[in-house]
């Protein structure tokens, strides 16, 4: 068996790969030979069948069969052999036909195509500027954390008027244009909250109503999304077309969340007993937590500032056409090339960071070996535990649940994937130079959607 190499371009590359009888027909002839003594055939004995006849019936595919896994072998060890970095597999060339007869066989040709994984030209060092972006941790900020806490530690009590925080309790009726009730419309209990209340107007308008009052209002104006009016209408979301978006808005009872008083009960209930004992501590940790939180979100910010400009400006020439044909063989379902055109921008756009990813970490011989795997799954387990208030388990029984997790293949995946992310912004951190700017959250919150 010869395999020989052909440049196409810079590229891509053609192997032809020339097989004759006496690489194939032994393999042929044993596996023809297990056919025989396990085919039944009325009139024969099993294993005596003539081998004629076991020739004319399985002959063919069995010979195809031997012959694909001879190229493939082949291919590969060709391609190991000679150090060749490829993207996918190598796969038929377009429009050349198979040489060699299966009917008759003898001497055999295919012609496959490769696509080279191309080289990466990485410009990114300490003189590669990139803005760190961090929250401005301030009072306003502390003080809006503080009244989240006391929020969700605090209780539902009813009130005599509604305020611009409450929690409405309502009976929705349809109306038509004219505002008469729609006879046969929505007629539904159920909730609303004033801090969905965007429109200015219509929250003045709400505010200072009491119980028993009736008020038209625009369903949309009062709710967050088609999925949250539907939801507050009693009705399904692909329903909303065929009804009014103005109701009348009985309130039945208003809602308010009394916020947990400030003293040492709450700062138990947050921190463990004792942890915090003044509200001077509680502002001290709370931003404490708060920096070490928008830090991880910094450095995720970092990465994707850094991504960006890589992807856009580092030159990748990647062999299209052939990966369109590859995407389009290798798929399990059908697909045009029409298909494949509409998404290939996205997923050349992907292929060329796992590239630009995958030369960082081998320029810098960054690996992800199977003790910090363990080690990474730990401490996001142990920081699920943390998340519920619940102490983390002793070190074995960590040990345990990583290796459990790790199993799982979507999960051990993800797990790769955010470790893999850590060490790339570990490394751009201590490659690049870092601009650090501090925005207020609202600006972060901004920055961070773009």
């Amino acid at each position: 068996m010869n395999v020989t190499r052909q440049e196409v371009n810079a590229e891509t590359a053609l192997l032809t790969v020339q097989v004759s009888p006496a690489d194939y027909q032994s393999k042929v002839t044993a596996s023809l030979d297990k056919y025989r003594k396990q085919a039944k055939v009325p009139g024969f004995r099993p294993g005596k069948v003539p081998m004629g006849l076991i020739q004319k019936q399985y002959g063919k595919a069995v010979l195809a069969e031997e012959m694909n896994k001879l190229v493939s072998d082949a291919l590969y060890a060709y391609v190991q052999e000679n150090k060749l970095e490829i993207l996918g597999n190598p796969i038929p060339k377009e429009g050349t036909e198979v040489k060699g007869d299966f009917d008759n066989p003898g001497d055999f040709e295919f012609v496959y195509e490769i696509g080279y994984s191309p080289a990466i030209d990485l410009k990114l060092n300490n003189k590669s500027k990139y803005d760190y972006v961090q929250v401005k941790i301030d009072d306003k900020l502390i003080d809006q954390q503080i009244d989240d806490l006391r929020r969700r530690y605090g209780k539902m009590t009813s009130a005599d008027e509604v305020n611009d925080t409450d929690m409405i309790l309502a009976q929705f009726v349809e109306l038509n244009e004219d505002g008469s009730i729609k006879e046969g419309g929505i007629m539904h209990s159920s909730t609303t909250s004033m801090e969905f209340v965007e429109d200015k107007k219509v929250k003045k308008s709400l505010v200072g109503k009491k119980v028993g009052d009736k008020v038209t209002v625009s369903a949309s104006a009062i709710t967050r999304g088609d999925s949250d009016k539907a939801a507050m209408l009693g009705i399904k979301p692909e329903e909303l077309a065929n009804h009014s978006d103005s109701y009348q808005m009985t309130i039945n009872d208003i809602k308010r969340m009394e916020l947990a008083e400030m003293n040492q009960e709450l700062f138990d209930k947050l921190f463990g007993e004792g942890t915090i004992s003044s509200e001077k501590e509680l502002r001290e940790r709370i931003a404490s937590d708060l920096k070490q939180m928008f830090a991880n979100d910094s450095d995720r910010l970092l990465t994707r500032e850094v991504y960006r400009d890589l992807v856009e400006n580092t030159p990748v020439n990647l062999p299209n056409d052939f990966l369109k044909r590859w995407i389009q063989l290798s798929n399990e379902k059908p697909i045009t090339i029409e298909q494949i055109e509409a998404d290939y921008d996205s997923y050349a756009k992907d292929l060329k960071w796992q590239l630009i990813q995958g030369h960082i970490f081998k320029a810098n011989d960054i690996k992800l070996d199977n003790a910090e795997v363990i080690a990474f799954t730990k401490g996001l387990i142990a920081n699920q535990f943390a998340q519920y208030g619940i102490p983390a388990p002793e070190d074995a029984e960590l040990t345990k649940q990583a290796a459990g997790a790790l199993q799982n293949r979507d999960e051990a995946n993800r797990i790769y994937d955010m470790l893999a992310e850590a060490k790339l912004t570990e490394y751009f951190k201590n490659t690049v130079k870092l601009n650090a700017k501090e925005i207020s959250y609202d600006e972060f919150v901004a920055f961070a959607s773009k």
